[in-house]
């Protein structure tokens, strides 16, 4: 089994997928425990020197100025987790979850937030014995980070709340982490608080994000190409010299792959030479590179937020090696929010022209010969008419997911926390948005191979032949309509695994 190690500089997007989406094994290094307890001797020296210091001695957000007295920090810290706990919803995915709370522990570990090792421990042991929080979708506005969410997660640390289920279903946490031998822990001053002031949640699903948005702009080019190959389109708008004039090295590196796509194809040859052919092919066919090149330049830019989060720390306050206790703004997640919602627009329009070169693909007076909706027997039978309904409503579902969230603030907290940054409603739209374009490439995906099909006896591209091969026995051959939803939920399934893409890289190469 994999292990995933929490080293003093903090972990990589890769250990958070491993242990989101895997079963890796979370290992704290010996140096994090030593970093946490000399961070925590700080904070016991300021407890026993009485000074006022936010979140150790005193209340949270508009009650900074109000001061607990000693015999009652502990009990502070513990009424803080319960009251944050105020999420409403639906249960956020386990894989989500899991990042949140691995993140937690990498800042916990960093030793700028003051509590005992045994706190990220606890963490730790939720994580290896697949302990789950249930945390509801609705509560975080993203400053100060994902209070509501991680409280929720805290809140299992201390045996009381709930834990998702298998199958979603909800079980009292006490008696889950009984069944896993698992004790409850007590907070000192600053732990509660420490647990939950973070931007953990919205950069889990930052991260999970931008490893599906780079699957899927890969294969939106190959969706692409076997449009445009369908529907007898030209390759030479692709041709690299006609992008090394306009160096985006996302379209460079999209235009390669759409040309190397369209190689080697009987289909591409039998109209090359033909002087009546189209001069120059429709917008959604020529600037696929354009859009799907603009859209991996827009996540090069993310991963490099996301990047910078991933060794920052943004706890508040934090505790620097000096014994200082400052306050910061570290948690706000105006970063992400800002870096999710351009993702989230990127991802539309890579749907929206997808969608396009569909409704072409079945629109006979466009699609060069091919016959009307992809039917042999149009008339009786309506062929992927109504797939491409349902990916037009998507595409419309895109382009209101696609409004910025990160400009909705709402002040809270009695004016005290007055901009917020909706990171975590930003990120987790995102995460819909990509969704919805696995949806339209699947229907992008199904239109080609049906479109190659009916080119027959015309041999495709290797893309095209292994496209066929994939989605044969689902879709079948060209001819009556059969029930359509499940050709589609298959086609789905295709396009969002991986086997499709490894079998056209051993034909063509690798995919930039």
């Amino acid at each position: 089994m994999t292990n995933v190690t929490i080293q003093p500089t903090g972990i990589s997007a890769d250990d958070v997928l491993a242990v989101a989406r895997g079963a890796a094994t979370v290992v704290l290094d010996p140096a994090t425990r030593e970093a946490m307890a000399t961070s925590r001797a700080i904070v016991d020296g300021i407890e026993a020197a009485g000074r006022p210091v936010y979140g150790v001695s005193t209340g949270f957000g508009a009650l900074a100025n109000t001061f607990v007295v000693p015999e009652r920090r502990a009990e502070l810290q513990h009424a803080l987790i319960r009251s944050h706990a105020a999420g409403v919803g639906a249960p956020m995915p386990r894989e989500v979850v899991r990042a949140m709370m691995l993140l937690r522990v990498r800042s916990l570990a960093l030793g700028r937030s003051g509590v005992r090792p045994l706190v990220a421990e606890a963490l730790v042991d939720l994580l290896n014995h697949d302990i789950t929080p249930w945390v509801p979708e609705h509560g975080s506005l993203g400053a100060s980070g994902d209070l509501a969410p991680l409280a929720h997660c805290a809140l299992v640390l201390l045996g009381e709340g709930w834990v998702l289920g298998p199958a979603g279903e909800r079980h009292d946490a006490a008696e889950v982490l009984a069944a896993a031998g698992l004790k409850p822990i007590e907070l000192a001053a600053k732990e509660g608080l420490a647990l939950i002031n973070g931007t953990d949640g919205m950069l889990g699903m930052l991260l999970l994000a931008i490893n599906d948005a780079a699957h899927l702009f890969a294969m939106a080019d190959v969706t692409a190409a076997l449009a445009i190959e369908a529907m007898l389109g030209s390759e030479r708008p692709f041709l690299p010299e006609l992008h090394e004039i306009r160096p985006h090295p996302g379209q460079a590196t999209s235009a390669a792959n759409i040309h190397r796509l369209l190689q080697d194809s009987r289909v591409m040859d039998s109209h090359r030479d033909d002087l009546a052919h189209a001069v120059q092919d429709a917008y959604s066919m020529r600037c696929a590179p354009q859009v799907a090149g603009a859209a991996r330049d827009t996540l090069d830019f993310v991963r490099t937020v996301a990047a910078r989060e991933l060794v920052s720390v943004v706890d508040n306050p934090v505790v620097l090696p000096d014994g200082r206790v400052e306050s910061t703004g570290n948690f706000h997640g105006a970063p992400l929010g800002f870096a999710a919602d351009f993702l989230a627009i990127a991802a539309a329009e890579v749907g929206a022209i997808a969608e396009r070169r569909v409704d072409r693909l079945l629109d006979v007076t466009r699609s060069r010969e091919l016959p009307a909706f992809l039917s042999p027997d149009a008339g009786v039978n309506s062929g992927l008419m109504i797939a491409q309904y349902t990916a037009a409503g998507i595409v419309a579902e895109n382009r209101r997911l696609a409004a910025p969230a990160s400009v909705d603030s709402l002040p809270t907290s009695g004016m005290q926390e007055d901009h917020v940054s909706m990171g975590w409603a930003a990120t987790k739209k995102l995460r819909t948005v990509l969704d919805n374009l696995t949806s339209l490439l699947a229907v992008e995906l199904l239109a080609g191979v049906r479109g190659l099909q009916l080119r027959a006896p015309l041999v495709p591209s290797p893309a095209g032949r292994a496209a066929v091969a994939a989605l044969g026995g689902p879709a079948g051959e060209p001819g009556p309509d059969v029930f359509l939803a499940p050709v589609m939920e298959a086609a789905r399934a295709v396009l969002a695994g991986p086997e499709l893409r490894a079998a056209i890289e051993r034909e063509v190469g690798p995919l930039g």
